[in-house]
């Protein structure tokens, strides 16, 4: 019988191997430098990306935390825990192992993936896109997922994975309590289903961009029914709540343009080379032109937003091996799971004064186009071995 550490390594060599045979392929990575109210502080060129504009004077990039807020809600959906599986263990002592593949739908219309990814790189430059004109229609993820079974109803598990399309990697664990399990007498009792509670985490890695972090509760029913005494038929049903956390690291919003080489760099303010437009001696670097590049990095505000899902699906085993299929389906909108509103700049004053309260996952008021974060749908298919 293998032990759990060597089934723990065969996932960890699989998902190198998948990670490594798509790395180049990251048309649907962040690209939060995008993410601007006030366009004038950028310029293309070329379609090579963002570059300082010299007319802004030292007008800093105003970042779009709302449009932030909808691109991490709808791709945490995507990683987050599928929960696939009944609420029946694998019983005291065994183990399981699977590949799952997750399918998510997302909102690939709105302006926020399109502004908010990288887009294919062309082949002639090896430069990405300004705008990402065709998002995927939706997201895949692919991991491998172990279980070991414990006493008293209680199994612990581990998930790794790669977001198809981008270079994002992500792992966690999750916990299944049963409740009620295994009765399967004549008796009254046997007409009882198993009943659970999960939970579960996962956490990307893999871009500098984004901290993403998944919190997940389940609860769940199943009942297996057995057919010609080889093949058990294990329909479920649940519930799922969602917490997803969302940061932003330190993003460079005119990232194409290197700071000290735009400032004309002449050194420190300090006693050997003294910048005669300043009365004190503060460190700070020493233009011949413009120095407002060193201030175009920004963080974004933080995300914590809430999703109910409601989970149905079935699993087929045959002897040691089974067959699952599962559905997760939002059972109220983003935006009314998540009421609370964020005081954003107006996007038409420069200094952001101006502030409007606005709900992050509803229609942004400050863009013509439709944006609020719609429902999504996750089908998540899996094959493995019990033992």
């Amino acid at each position: 019988m293998p032990s759990f550490g060597k089934l723990l390594g065969l996932a960890f060599a699989a998902v190198s191997t998948l990670v490594a045979g798509s790395a180049r392929a990251d048309k649907m990575d962040p690209a939060l430098e995008r993410f601007v109210l006030n366009n004038r502080c950028q310029t293309g060129i070329k379609g090579a990306g963002n570059y300082y504009a010299p007319t802004a004077g030292f007008t800093r990039c105003l970042p779009n935390d709302l449009a932030f807020s909808k691109l991490v809600a709808q791709m945490g959906a995507a990683i987050a825990p599928t929960a696939a599986y009944s609420a029946r263990t694998t019983g005291f002592g065994g183990y399981k192992i699977g590949i799952q593949g997750a399918y998510t739908t997302i909102d690939s219309d709105a302006p926020y993936w399109k502004t908010g990814t990288q887009g294919p790189v062309d082949k002639s430059t090896n430069q990405s896109s300004t705008v990402n004109q065709d998002p995927d229609s939706m997201l895949q993820f692919y991991s491998v997922r172990l279980a070991k079974g414990f006493p008293f109803g209680l199994e612990v598990g581990a998930s790794f994975g790669h977001l198809v399309n981008t270079s994002m990697v992500a792992g966690g664990g999750d916990v299944r309590l049963s409740l009620l399990e295994g009765f399967r007498s004549n008796s009254a009792l046997g007409f009882l289903p198993d009943v659970a509670v999960a939970g579960g985490v996962r956490t990307i890695t893999g871009t500098s961009q984004l901290k993403l972090t998944i919190a997940s509760f389940d609860a769940m029913v199943s009942k297996p029914f057995p057919i010609a005494g080889t093949l058990v038929f294990q329909p479920h049903a649940g519930y799922q709540w969602l917490r997803i956390f969302g940061d932003s690291g330190i993003v460079d919003m005119t990232p194409n343009t290197e700071a000290v080489g735009h400032c004309g760099y002449k050194g420190d303010n300090n006693p050997s080379s003294p910048d005669a437009r300043k009365t004190a001696l503060d460190g700070q670097p020493v233009c011949e032109g413009s120095s407002a590049d060193f201030n175009n990095n920004v963080v974004f505000d933080p995300v914590r937003l809430t999703r109910h899902r409601l989970n149905i699906g079935a699993d087929f085993r045959f002897q040691m091996v089974y067959f699952g299929v599962n559905v997760l389906a939002d059972l109220i909108p983003v935006a009314e799971a998540n009421t609370d509103t964020k005081l954003v700049p107006d996007g038409t004053d420069p200094s952001a004064t101006k502030t409007i309260a606005v709900n992050p996952y509803a229609d942004d008021p400050r863009s013509a186009e439709a944006d609020a974060v719609k429902s999504q749908v996750t089908v998540a298919i899996e094959l493995g071995a019990v033992f």
